[in-house]
């Protein structure tokens, strides 16, 4: 039997194997999805994580990371053929939940403010989300994090994620340029585009979209969440 904890990486899934160390001890096994396609905050976020844990954190993945994958679906992703998820880490988590012994557990970072839901997972397997029993809200967990000074990734997705935001392609543009130029490649190989066109006034393409973000073009500023607080590690 073994104790499972979904580990992505985000403020909820990480407060979640952080606490549960404290109140429920046991011999945890940690989880996550791995694209191949991690900016290097997030990297440096689950070897953080791991330093804290005492323990490796296990990545669940396709045989492919999301370079080869799109060579081997022979297509970009996108808003309308998110491909991506469901390939490089629902079916690989749902491969892995099935080799479980019976009688394991997964823990989930489901919080109390958030709706009820199971997810695809194993019928031998029981399913617990402690922070619901905890009757923590978002409040709750970010007051926990800045307690064990843990800072949260901007991003925790794919670094040529369809669903970014404009903004979050111009950060791209900026700080990874080897990951934007990987992006403008694969457009030009496969001829299509990450971002849907018409999407904004923007360029779909990201070698246009760069040239305008070398030009200087303003875009409206997007504001997170008051209670988001995330740094670089």
């Amino acid at each position: 039997m073994k104790h499972i904890v979904g580990l992505s990486g985000g403020k909820d899934s990480t407060a979640l194997a952080l606490r549960l160390m404290e109140v429920e001890p046991r011999d945890y096994e940690y989880i996550c999805n791995e694209t191949g396609n991690e900016l290097p905050d997030m990297i440096a976020h689950w070897e953080k994580l791991e330093e804290m844990l005492g323990k490796p954190i296990i990545r669940v993945r396709h045989d492919r990371d999301l370079e080869g994958t799109i060579d081997q679906m022979n297509m970009l992703p996108n808003v309308f053929s998110r491909w991506c998820t469901r390939v490089l880490k629902i079916e690989p988590t749902i491969d892995y939940m099935g080799g479980l012994p019976e009688g394991s557990t997964l823990y989930v970072g489901l919080r109390a403010d958030e709706e009820a839901r199971r997810g695809l997972f194993g019928e031998d397997i029981t399913i617990r989300f402690p922070m619901r029993e905890w009757g923590w809200k978002e409040e709750d967990v970010w007051k926990y994090l800045d307690q064990r000074g843990v800072c949260i990734p901007a991003r925790t997705d794919c670094a040529l994620c369809p669903y970014q935001r404009l903004g979050e392609w111009r950060d791209l543009y900026n700080k990874y340029p080897v990951m934007w130029a990987k992006g403008v490649e694969l457009e030009k190989k496969f001829g299509h585009t990450f971002r849907s066109p018409g999407r904004d006034t923007w360029p779909a393409d990201l070698e246009s979209l760069g040239e305008e973000f070398a030009r200087g073009r303003k875009l409206r500023e997007y504001k997170r969440s008051a209670s988001c607080r995330v740094c670089s590690l």
